[in-house]
């Protein structure tokens, strides 16, 4: 078969016209765009090389050899400067070349400096006590987070001004085994990038007094350079071409996560934090059948957590048990499915006559009607507020889960065993998920989150297909709490509260509701981000809430937007309409 590449063509379009509020401003600097975004990317790349502090922050110049000169070691910035230096660097480049949406990949990636600037000068003067950070008092001033603010904002009103092109679609077509290759390049980086972002800092702050900051500076580079990424259609075409390969893609993903444990990341504290991110993946995936799928708003949902991990608490031999009974660990998350399932489904037969507010308020009842049941100790099954302590960590042989492992010279941590089994069940519920969202029953549930009454109407049963999606939900859930109680090896009602639910909720609106990956993403996300702020302990849940705010204002339909509620939360923009044709979808979310 022939190979044939077709680029991406570049639309010409009149000079657009801004109006609302700065339109006049955006029309007085369009002439000068191309100047503009180049003048701003070299501002952004002068002031990460001017210095950022006066003084000396905490026996250690913070960035690293910070000083009054004019150059610190040419070529030698490293950290968030490194990242302002790149982003500026790469927007001068895409400024000088003739390359579709180049206008909208420079914005991005101006975005991304102004972000990172913004950010650790904030700090820099907070944590110096005051504008004394940036001033000596011998008049002499440290410009360069001021200069690299000013080259951010200066590119990123040049590119708007220029015009925002539509993102192109690109329509590559490679033989396979380069697109094999390409897409092990590309997961490979993930994988280094993931782990680069969980150890950024040190552990949780524990390490690096700095933590939180150089995260979020981090964070902030990444979005500037995801942006550009994604204005210039290559995301796009990596989602093509893996949707077009997508067991090779699945295979590649589930080996790169086994392989986390060998980067930086491989440390008994993210070993741990890993699992439990894994946990509340799996947990998410479940809610999104019942939310994303199926329409159906359920605040309750942790207790089918709380119910598979009290199962497995009372059925793998814990002393503190009331039944005593101690069966093997495959068996008992069979079981504790089950278990949660038949739960599932007493909670969602009673709800088949209310809808929205009124359903939430239910699950709402019941999530609270167990953890008072848990914490009431009911038929001694829950240990009350002794919780079931001691359970037996899960065994192959005389080998633990919970035992570190040698392999030659590399030595892994304990828990390991653990983290490699949740990637497993996650991968299993993400299957079960994929294929369900992919029948005739996932095509019913999302057609009762579409117009119910239209539903019905066409012949679908909508009660017994909404207690399914309870059932299903539930026993998925019931999986991971089995897990999560050997994991844990005590289960206690305080794990299950309503701030549980909320959290697991948050985590599938915010990484897209109806989307395997947007559950975990957004479950990773919500995991990670507390881990990560402890630096940060009086403000950690502002800047967390915050963090969600700004997330979920650009991007309204999720990061891992489903097709069908980006098209339905997509605002139609009239210059996108014009340069796409009548009748197109928006390309971006304004």
């Amino acid at each position: 078969m022939s190979t044939t590449i077709d680029p991406p063509v570049a639309t010409t379009a009149p000079p657009v016209q801004h109006t609302g509020r700065f339109g006049a401003v955006l029309n007085a600097v369009a002439p000068f765009a191309k100047i503009g975004m180049i003048v701003g990317g070299v501002l952004s790349v002068l002031g990460a090389f001017l210095p950022w502090v006066t003084f000396v922050l905490n026996e250690g110049a913070y960035p690293e050899r910070a000083s009054l000169n004019m150059f610190v070691e040419p070529f030698g910035v490293s950290g968030f400067r490194l990242h302002i230096t790149l982003l500026g660097i790469a927007a001068i480049v895409i400024a000088l070349l003739t390359v579709p949406a180049k206008h909208r990949i420079v914005r991005g990636l101006g975005i991304g400096v102004a972000a990172v600037a913004l950010l650790n000068g904030i700090w820099i003067t907070v944590e110096g006590g005051g504008l004394g950070a940036i001033t000596a008092a011998d008049g002499t001033i440290a410009f360069g987070a001021i200069v690299a603010l000013i080259g951010g904002l200066v590119t990123v009103l040049a590119a708007t001004s220029g015009g925002l092109e539509a993102r192109p679609e690109w329509e590559w077509e490679l033989p396979w085994w380069v697109e094999w290759i390409l897409l092990l390049v590309i997961f490979a980086l993930v994988l280094l990038l993931v782990a680069e972002v969980l150890t950024s800092g040190g552990q949780g702050g524990v390490v690096n007094p700095y933590a939180g900051v150089v995260f979020l500076s981090l964070l902030a580079a990444l979005s500037g350079a995801l942006s550009a990424l994604s204005a210039s259609g290559l995301l796009t075409w990596v989602g093509v071409v893996s949707e077009r390969h997508r067991v090779f893609s699945v295979v590649v993903l589930l080996l790169c996560a086994l392989a986390l444990p060998f980067t930086g990341a491989g440390t008994e504290y993210w070993m741990t934090v890993a699992s439990n991110i894994g946990v509340y993946a799996a947990t998410a995936i479940g809610l999104n059948i019942v939310v994303g799928l199926a329409g159906l708003l359920d605040l309750g949902y942790v207790a089918f957590l709380g119910i598979g991990a009290f199962t497995a608490a009372n059925l793998s031999g814990a002393a503190a048990s009331a039944v005593g009974i101690h069966l093997p660990f495959l068996l008992v998350m069979v079981i504790s499915a089950v278990v949660a399932g038949i739960f599932g489904a007493i909670v969602g037969s009673p709800t088949l006559r209310v809808r929205g507010d009124y359903l939430a308020i239910v699950t709402l009842a019941f999530g609270e009607i167990f953890v008072r049941s848990a914490q009431n100790n009911i038929a001694g099954l829950t240990g009350g507020a002794n919780a079931i302590p001691n359970i037996p960590p899960v065994g192959v042989g005389g080998f633990q889960f919970n035992d570190s492992i040698t392999i030659g010279a590399l030595r892994l941590p304990s828990g390991v065993m653990y983290y490699v089994a949740i990637v497993l069940l996650v991968a299993f519920v993400m299957l079960v998920f994929g294929n369900l969202k992919n029948s005739r029953l996932g095509r019913a549930w999302i057609a009762i989150r579409e117009d119910e009454d239209a539903a019905s109407a066409m012949g679908i049963r909508t009660g017994p297909i909404k207690i399914l999606a309870f059932l299903i939900g539930a026993m998925l859930a019931g999986l991971a709490g089995a897990f999560f109680a050997h994991k844990t090896a005590v289960v206690a009602y305080d794990s299950f509260r309503f701030l549980e639910s909320v959290t697991l909720l948050a985590a599938v609106i915010l990484g897209g509701m109806g989307t395997i990956p947007g559950a975990v993403l957004g479950a990773s996300i919500l995991f990670v981000l507390p881990e990560k702020l402890r630096e940060f302990a009086d403000y950690r849940l502002l800047l967390f809430g915050l963090a969600l705010i700004l997330i979920m204002r650009f991007r309204p339909q999720g990061i891992i937007a489903d097709k069908h509620r980006k098209a339905e939360l997509a605002d139609d923009d009239p210059e996108d309409v014009a340069r796409e044709g009548p009748g197109a979808l928006p390309t971006e979310v304004k």
